[in-house]
């Protein structure tokens, strides 16, 4: 079972399963605790209720403590396991996880609002979002596919099969900052059959014009007004 006073003496194995160092965990614990307890006062029940007794008494969960609900939600938000496997993990049973899914993804995404690090999701806004930023002056652009469950429908088979993963995908486009690797970015989802291009064009994000732009060659024709832009040349093979 994980847990996190265990877990984070281990710091790769801690960051392969949350993504983030053991400081950086430390560092959101603050925030998540104070809008976990702005949702789910320590005065009231989960259902909203004024409590009849004090908080903690009665039987103890295995998510009892701040940081192991924020190891939770990290955890899922990784690798998207099933909540069967995710209550393997925690000691808990499935519908428990799948409870406590619903209940900490809100909240996790509510502290890194309030920490101002949630990738801007309006193409329009990315502009002035960005423009006073250091770390955005080099960025890259580059587009992600997770594996989803095969549809059903043929025609939907055919628009989320991605000929490159061989599998069936969403797909996303991205911005990161070179310096810090912060993800400045976040396109909304398509399916995985659609060209990286073609997402960004449809996207028509607006740029900081300081900032220079390295793209892969999915982005063949992807000519935003940047200061400048970056794309690798196909080598040439040879022939004897």
């Amino acid at each position: 079972m994980l847990r996190y006073e265990g877990l984070k003496t281990q710091p790769r194995k801690f960051l392969s399963l949350t993504s983030l160092t053991v400081g950086e965990f430390e560092d959101l614990l603050p925030a998540f605790e104070r809008a976990y307890l702005k949702k789910y006062p320590a005065s009231k029940t989960m259902a909203g209720k004024g409590r009849k007794r004090k908080a903690g008494a009665g039987r103890k969960g295995l998510l009892d403590s701040i940081d192991q609900k924020l190891l939770f939600a990290l955890v899922y938000q990784k690798g998207y396991p099933l909540q069967s496997i995710m209550g393997e993990l925690f000691g808990i049973g499935q519908p428990q996880a799948n409870e406590w899914i619903h209940r900490l993804l809100p909240i996790l995404k509510q502290a890194l609002d309030d920490l101002g690090v949630l990738p801007e999701r309006d193409p329009q806004k990315f502009k002035s979002k960005e423009k006073n930023r250091k770390d955005a002056a080099v960025s890259i652009i580059d587009g992600t596919e997770r594996r989803r469950q095969r549809p059903k429908k043929a025609e939907k088979q055919a628009l989320h099969y991605s000929g490159k993963k061989k599998i069936h995908s969403d797909k996303n486009v991205v911005i990161t900052t070179v310096k810090r690797k912060r993800v400045s970015y976040l396109s909304q989802t398509y399916p995985g059959k659609m060209h990286d291009k073609k997402v960004a064009d449809t996207e028509n994000i607006s740029y900081p014009t300081q900032m220079a732009l390295y793209k892969d060659t999915g982005f063949q024709g992807y000519e935003p007004k940047v200061r400048k832009l970056y794309q690798p040349k196909k080598s040439r093979t040879r022939k004897n």
